[in-house]
């Protein structure tokens, strides 16, 4: 790397993904942590998506992340970490393989109830050797599990961290970002 070319005093961007499935709480979290009022590129549920998204659990839902949800924390000055909210139906996966251009890791947001729901978003990351952590949204009302009980449910790796969040809470999201990082860096050879 030419030194001359890249100083400290360059800005320093940091890309993190939130992922995970259908109404899991990506656009919340994002929300909840961002210092910048959210892009969000939400439109109505329609009847085509009847279905198609399977709202059982989340009847109250009535939009959908149709690109991507993207917000903002400026740590320092010079450098800042962008959130980047993937879509969580199969019919706007085509978007994630831009989204996961450059990206330093993955927060998978999980929902008990469905836990099914999140298979896909960890094989993506698993296939593609980024790492991920697991962020278990405890849902009101749903029952809780220890995180030993879902790493043998979705057969995680015992290096892969599993938390618990409440993805409305700042400091809790705040919590799955930091989580991420020191597993980036753990990962990372000295």
């Amino acid at each position: 790397m030419d030194s001359a070319r890249y100083s400290s005093d360059e800005p320093v961007a940091i890309k993190i993904m939130i992922a995970g499935g259908f109404g899991v709480g990506k656009t919340t979290l994002v929300g909840a942590v961002s210092e910048i009022r959210p892009l969000r590129t939400e439109a109505l549920m329609t009847e085509k998506s009847e279905g198609v998204d399977d709202t059982g659990l989340v009847r109250e839902k009535t939009t959908t992340t149709v690109a991507m949800d993207f917000g903002r924390i400026t740590l320092r000055e010079g450098l800042s970490v962008y959130l980047f909210g993937t879509p969580g139906q199969d019919r706007f996966w085509f978007m994630w393989d831009e989204l996961a251009h450059g990206a330093l890791g993955a927060i998978v947001l999980a929902d008990t109830r469905r836990l099914a729901d999140c298979f896909s978003s960890v094989d993506y990351f698993e296939e593609r050797n980024l790492p991920f952590v697991i962020a278990v949204n405890c849902f009101d009302g749903a029952k809780r599990y220890d995180t030993e009980d879902v790493r043998n449910a979705l057969d995680l790796d015992v290096r892969v961290p599993i938390i618990l969040l409440d993805a409305r809470n700042r400091e809790s999201a705040k919590n799955a970002l930091v989580t991420l990082v020191r597993h980036v860096l753990d990962r990372t050879p000295a």
